[in-house]
């Protein structure tokens, strides 16, 4: 790999000095007169290294370093003075200097320095590299995980976001099961439409075909007012059925309609209703073991 060097110095035998010794160990070197000319390098390509005189007309090499820094701040600077003090050095290491030069200064002492900022260059973009690498392993969305488990939960997540199709996601109470369905419905199509969550849990086994589907003014006892259910508020977007497990039989054959023809009527209406609905559904039970004991059916379970 070869690096680039951009070298700014006033004075014309120095900086053509510089530059060749630079080029003589490989580097790719590009030389400016003053600042403003390394300015417009700068807008116009990228290196590695600026390599800038602190006393320049015009421009001087702070004011350079700053708008350097803020043009290009993955790139590594080096100063060099001759009139070098404690207040220069420290002056410049402020604004993101990484080393410099006491003019006059040696060939050796000019490739050692180089040398040093091209490796912590290398050292950063490795840094990063490694950072971004360990967060898109590790994580997806507000989900964090090291195990070889949870990898492939991700990758699961990752096929199924995109999708439209039904996705049931088993764990214990506690594990995270609402943010897996909020993660697939945030990174999936339906992103700009509503997510709804039902707890099925939470809802009497009498009111989840009111909850679920709506009811007409008058529909039962307590029903002063019509309402709209969650599918209805869910339609374009996503309902979530957290622990769908709980819920009844009867409640299931309803379901199981609305998920085979996206259709389904209010309590205490005749009308027809169909909705576009993507369903999310979470448990912490064995539903495998449900169906076997005669508790969840089973083409519900395979839809």
């Amino acid at each position: 790999m070869t690096y680039g060097i951009l070298v700014t110095e006033d004075d014309d035998v120095q900086r053509d000095i510089i530059a060749d010794i630079l080029r003589d160990v490989s580097y790719d070197v590009y030389t400016a007169t003053c600042g403003a000319a390394a300015l417009d390098l700068l807008r116009e390509h990228s290196f590695d290294v600026l390599l800038t005189d602190m006393r320049m007309p015009g421009m001087d090499g702070l004011t350079l370093l700053q708008e350097a820094k803020r043009l290009r701040p993955e790139m590594e600077v080096v100063v060099m003075t001759a009139h070098a003090s404690v207040d220069t050095a420290i002056a410049a290491m402020k604004e993101g200097a990484i080393d410099y030069l006491s003019k006059p200064f040696d060939k050796s002492e000019l490739i050692m320095v180089i040398a040093r900022a091209v490796e912590q260059r290398d050292l950063r973009l490795q840094n990063e590299n490694l950072r971004q690498l360990v967060t898109e392993s590790s994580s997806l969305g507000n989900i964090i995980g090291y195990t070889s488990a949870m990898q492939r939960v991700f990758d699961v997540m990752n096929r199924a976001g995109p999708l439209n199709t039904t996705v049931l996601i088993r764990g214990e109470s506690g594990t995270g099961k609402e943010l897996v369905a909020r993660h697939l419905h945030f990174s999936g199509p339906r992103n700009k439409k509503p997510f709804i969550v039902v707890n099925c849990a939470a809802i009497p086994d009498n009111l989840v075909e009111s909850e679920l589907f709506g009811h007409e003014k008058g529909a039962f006892t307590g029903a002063d007012t019509s309402r709209e259910g969650k599918f209805v508020l869910a339609d374009g977007g996503t309902l979530f059925l957290d622990e769908i497990g709980d819920m009844q039989l009867e409640s299931q054959a309803k379901l199981l309609r609305v998920l085979q023809d996206q259709k389904f009527e209010r309590i205490g209406e005749e009308r027809t209703r169909e909705v576009n609905v993507r369903l999310l559904a979470a448990t912490n039970r064995d539903l495998k073991e449900e169906v076997r004991l005669g508790r969840f059916r089973e083409d519900l379970y395979f839809r």
